[in-house]
């Protein structure tokens, strides 16, 4: 009897080991991109059945993003990071601008994403300022920490902005983009003149849930475990990244917006974020968005409300 209750707990270490080996390197492919010209990617269909195996159980490689161009002329602008990254924006101007609107991208996405919400920012008078993340679009560097170092992006974009004689900056972040927005104004204080937030994820656990989901795997115990070594793997403690407590810290108007068939983004925990904001606030959902352009979807009901926040 001793010896299988031995062979027992043997086994089940052996399982543990192998299922955290599995998810360190899940939690690395997340967070890291490749550029295209130090590895060849293969179609979904094309590849072996060795190959797909090795995506389950090691994580898929995913390309860094590349933006598309712009048909509007744009200054391109350069912001460096505490350690040298070289992170690439672009400005876009408006006529007898009101001010400006920084706009930061989702995870795995780039600046060119949101030219057509700057367009609408534009019409309604606003500048538009486009970044890309670190490892995103053209700027340097290959890892994502999920907004625990992003959140200096926007900092450095605002204080840009400033430095430019700028008074009047509105932060618009999209998914992970509207998360770090929060971060950001908690760890540097920024003190922006309003705030547009579109479906940020209450907590980076919640977050890691939500792509579970989507990818049809059970949300426990893997988003724990691909929580804790994703924030272990860049020395951080991810339990904490919750921009749902990073709200509490915003004292400017925010616009806080939700798709209501968002498959990654709960109602619950937007719900929370909105609870924690002190200042003026306004709630909207878009009935038939789910997490993608609101802009792009319901392009009326969209403009109609950031034209009358902005106002």
């Amino acid at each position: 009897m001793k010896k299988f209750v031995k062979l027992v707990l043997k086994s089940l270490l052996v399982i543990f080991l192998l299922l955290n080996i599995m998810v360190i390197f899940h939690a690395y492919k997340l967070t890291h991109f490749y550029d295209r010209s130090s590895v060849a990617m293969q179609p979904e269909t094309k590849k072996s059945d060795w190959a797909k195996a090795r995506d389950i159980f090691m994580g898929a490689k995913t390309l860094k993003s590349q933006n598309l161009a712009s048909d509007t002329v744009v200054q391109n602008i350069t912001l460096t990071t505490r350690n040298g990254l070289k992170l690439s924006a672009w400005q876009l101007p408006a006529a007898s601008a009101k001010g400006t609107i920084a706009m930061f991208h989702g995870h795995g996405s780039k600046k060119s994403a949101l030219l057509t919400e700057a367009a609408v920012f534009r019409k309604l008078g606003y500048n538009t300022f486009l970044v890309d993340f670190r490892a995103h679009g053209n700027s340097e560097g290959n890892t994502c920490t999920l907004g625990y170092e992003e959140a200096e992006d926007v900092q450095l974009a605002y204080d840009y902005l400033k430095k430019h004689g700028e008074k009047n900056i509105v932060l618009y972040g999209v998914s992970l983009g509207a998360a770090t927005v929060t971060k950001a104004m908690n760890d540097y204080e920024l003190q922006p003149s309003k705030v547009i937030l579109e479906m940020p994820f209450g907590s980076l656990q919640n977050a890691v849930v939500g792509r579970l989901k989507m990818m049809g795997l059970p949300p426990q115990p893997l988003a724990t475990m691909l929580t804790f070594w994703g924030g272990s793997m860049y020395g951080f403690w991810a339990f904490n990244l919750e921009p749902s407590a990073y709200a509490k810290k915003i004292q400017c108007p925010v616009l806080l917006q939700w798709g209501k068939q968002d498959p990654r983004v709960s109602q619950q925990e937007t719900e929370l974020i909105y609870n924690n904001i002190s200042s003026s606030k306004k709630m909207v959902v878009y009935e038939y968005s789910g997490h993608e352009s609101f802009c792009k979807k319901e392009t009326t009901k969209w403009t109609n409300e950031v034209n009358a926040f902005l106002q």
